[in-house]
């Protein structure tokens, strides 16, 4: 039966053509092929978006395959009317899309705020992680040229401690880099974690409501431990390559042989301060002012430990501007008296002038002294720059005192008896 045939099928009278108004009483139609052929070609012509998008089906339940209306808070999970009498238990919470919709992206937003300052927090640490890498870089550096410097004061007779300690070095500056290096890959992890987790909460936020609800669970899921990684801190062992002249005794000489020392207050001279920790001494003239002619000694102090064997050492901070002597007496040796110290009636210093403006920046002279009661040795080392300063030799038969005095001529300076 032909296309007319089927459309007037069952009609009564007569009736004209829709297009051309011309009677057709015998109803003897005709199949028009060509306009067939035309009305299948323009079916195949491809829709525009907009057609497609509102030719795409809603989605439907797997299950009852009808409309997704509610959403579960508990289970995460878009449902049907039908699947309300399936719920296991049966009075879960169920919400219709657009309200679960609104309540989710109000949720996704604040963890985007959240995410955006947990990135620049983890960018922030990023930066110091890498400016901390060059610090301990320039440390090394500077340690290097030290001990290039010390190395060549003694190259006779320390050619292999130096490539030991040079290797020790290398070693702890790769351990160094190699800790270093990995918190950076942590740290640069975690940044692209979250700002991955930035983009994909970003890009679900501005899906439908059912793409959004849709795989929520692991968007939630996802933002757990956004602890940013420490900044890793690099504790490099403390002067372990510094080696001038003495330098290989020294660092064992003090720390086999360092005594604690206290000064005495019935031996100190009436224009000495002594701090209450017994542990420094100032002068100062009773006017404020220098008094080179107040004695013709200059005011001193004793500790009140003796020795009369062994091995012993001490050290010293010096503080100010002046004149200071350094260094041991015999117990019968009488001090704060005319009588001019010498080795002759028991007394054997070290002199030490001290400027404000001096070598050491800060003002400040560190100096350490060495008794070998045994060998009859005094040494005098400079603990600024570890290097050997003078020494003295004798034959000890009685006991020794520990020795300290500020010459009248100084401005304020100041001995402080000091751990090293």
């Amino acid at each position: 039966m032909g296309l007319g045939t089927r459309g007037w099928e069952g009609l009564q009278g007569t009736f004209p053509c829709p297009v051309c108004l011309h009677h057709c009483p015998d109803r003897s139609l005709k199949r028009n092929t060509q306009l067939c052929h035309m009305t299948e070609i323009v079916q195949q012509i491809p829709t525009s978006g907009s057609q497609r998008k509102m030719q795409e089906e809603i989605p439907l339940c797997a299950k009852h395959n009808e409309v997704l209306t509610l959403f579960c808070e508990k289970s995460l999970e878009l449902l049907c009317p039908q699947c309300k009498g399936s719920l296991d238990p049966l009075d879960q919470p169920l919400i219709p899309i657009e309200e679960a919709a609104a309540s989710h992206r109000e949720i996704l937003k604040r963890h985007i705020g959240t995410l955006t300052n947990n990135l620049e927090n983890a960018e922030t640490v990023y930066k110091k992680q890498d400016e901390n890498t060059w610090e301990v870089k320039r440390k090394m550096e500077k340690r290097r040229e030290e001990l290039d410097y010390e190395c060549e004061e003694i190259k006779s007779f320390l050619e292999v401690e130096h490539n030991e300690i040079d290797k020790d070095l290398l070693m702890e500056e790769n351990d160094a880099e190699e800790n270093l290096t990995e918190n950076e890959r942590q740290i640069s992890h975690h940044t692209f974690r979250l700002s991955s987790l930035l983009s994909k909460t970003e890009e679900k936020c501005s899906q439908t409501d059912e793409d959004l609800l849709a795989g929520i669970e692991r968007i939630h899921n996802s933002y757990g431990n956004r602890e940013t990684p420490a900044v890793f801190s690099c504790e490099l062992q403390k002067e372990i390559f510094t080696l001038p002249p003495h330098y290989l005794g020294l660092h064992k000489m003090i720390g086999t042989f360092q005594v604690e020392l206290t000064l005495d207050p019935e031996t100190a001279h009436p224009d000495l301060i002594m701090s209450s920790d017994r542990k420094s001494v100032t002068y100062r003239s009773p006017d404020g002012l220098p008094n080179p002619q107040a004695l013709p000694s200059s005011p001193a102090v004793l500790s009140s430990e003796e020795m009369d064997a062994g091995r012993h050492f001490w050290a010293v901070k010096i503080i100010g501007a002046g004149e200071c002597f350094l260094g041991v007496c015999k117990e019968s040796f009488v001090i704060n008296t005319p009588i001019s110290p010498s080795a002759n009636n028991g007394y054997w210093q070290h002199q030490l002038l001290t400027r404000t403006c001096g070598v050491v920046p800060t003002g400040q002279r560190k100096i350490g002294i060495f008794l070998d009661y045994e060998l009859g040795e005094i040494s005098f080392y400079n603990l600024n720059n570890w290097s050997y300063m003078y020494g003295i030799t004798d034959k000890f038969t009685e006991k020794l005192i520990p020795y300290f005095s500020i010459a009248s001529s100084s401005d304020s300076l100041t001995i402080s008896i000091i751990r090293i």
